[in-house]
């Protein structure tokens, strides 16, 4: 753990190193170990566990805080050795003010009203912190320093659970075995979860399209769509008044795919067919030197209800995808998301205009 609150603690077993009964014993489990029960006792926690006999998982850029709680007033120091044997002191430190602890009181680092946080980082393994209490200041310049007066944390010169425990032995060694104890918690740095979805951008040089993924709407264009599962996927752009744009687009896990659609010629609709007699002779005269004078042809009814109804659909978001002229007037398909549209229109007799719609909608299950 550093002040710039990436590193965090971790320590590797080694084997037992045998020493002299009444010195300080070295532990694949404890690092040092007090070779008399004193009466001094400290323990130590992190967050996620409040027993300190678990090996709770944290993920890198997760904040971690640690606790320590000492049955008679003592110093208590705080170190970490990371699985590559690098080792970090977390206390002292000259973010965190004294390392003197209270008794019979939890003391959590960073405090709750500190103006910094210890965050997890690497690397990925299994991570340890040793407390060691000791009722008078221990003398650590055998084991670390400031580099330099902006440092905030202290470098350890030892490397690994056994030089560390070497080095501590030293320090400890002159001091009445009564009067210092040790403990350490275990807890796991794990990788990160693995990115699974990509985002899509649409972007259209007209206003009003629609972007369909994989038969499902996604809304408008000209907008980023994120937490799509990555694949390869059709898609299909629409806006009234142009023929429809279709590709398949690859999206990949952790990226941003983009797709510029650039709708060149709006859609031509079919031509306006030759006047279509109504029955009615009169009419039908009456309509051709209309034609005739103003140099225009009438609106064929069927085209004019046909036209009339595609707009009210495409106000409910249909888009166009063709038009087909038949001999008793026209067939048009419209499409929204699922559903597909075939609007029917026939003239009919008596100067009738008959207008069918039906919708076929597919479902994913």
């Amino acid at each position: 753990m550093k002040s710039t609150l990436t590193a965090l603690l971790a320590l590797g077993t080694v084997a037992q190193i045998s020493t002299a009964s009444a010195a300080p014993k070295i532990s694949a489990q404890s690092i040092i170990v007090n070779p008399t029960t004193p009466d001094l006792n400290v323990s130590v926690r992190v967050n996620k566990d409040t027993t300190g006999a678990q090996n709770p998982a944290y993920r890198v850029d997760e904040k971690i805080s640690i606790s320590t709680t000492v049955n008679r007033d003592a110093y208590v120091y705080l170190f970490n050795v990371n699985p590559d044997g690098s080792v970090d002191q977390v206390l002292p430190n000259r973010l965190s003010g004294e390392n003197f602890v209270k008794a019979n009181t939890t003391t959590t680092f960073p405090a709750a009203d500190a103006n910094f946080t210890y965050t997890v980082g690497g690397p990925i393994g299994q991570n340890k912190v040793l407390a060691l209490a000791s009722l008078t200041p221990l003398n650590l310049d055998q084991i670390s320093s400031f580099k330099t007066t902006q440092d905030q944390f202290a470098t350890v010169t030892a490397k690994g659970q056994d030089g560390l425990a070497q080095a501590l032995s030293i320090v400890v060694t002159p001091l009445p075995q009564n009067s210092w104890v040790s403990d350490t918690a275990f807890y796991t740095v794990a990788a990160q979860n693995p990115v699974t979805t990509g985002s899509l951008f649409v972007g259209t040089n007209v206003s009003g399209a629609t972007v369909t993924l994989n038969g499902q709407r996604l809304g408008g264009a000209n907008v980023t769509y994120s937490n799509l599962r990555a694949g390869t996927y059709p898609v299909r752009v629409q806006a009234p008044g142009y023929s429809d744009y279709t590709t398949t687009v690859t999206l990949r896990a952790g990226a941003t795919t983009n797709l510029n659609v650039e709708f060149a010629q709006a859609f031509t609709p079919a031509p306006t067919p030759a006047p279509v007699s109504t029955g009615n002779n009169v009419l039908d005269f009456i309509g051709t030197l209309l034609g005739a004078i103003t140099n225009t042809q009438m609106q064929d009814p069927a085209r004019s209800a046909y036209d009339r109804k595609v707009s009210d659909l495409q106000g409910q978001g249909y888009g166009l995808q063709q038009t087909r002229q038949t001999t008793t007037g026209f067939v048009g398909t419209l499409a929204k998301g699922g559903s597909t549209v075939t609007l029917t229109v026939d003239r009919g007799a008596n100067r009738t205009v008959r207008v069918n719609v039906s919708e076929t909608t597919t479902y994913r299950y």
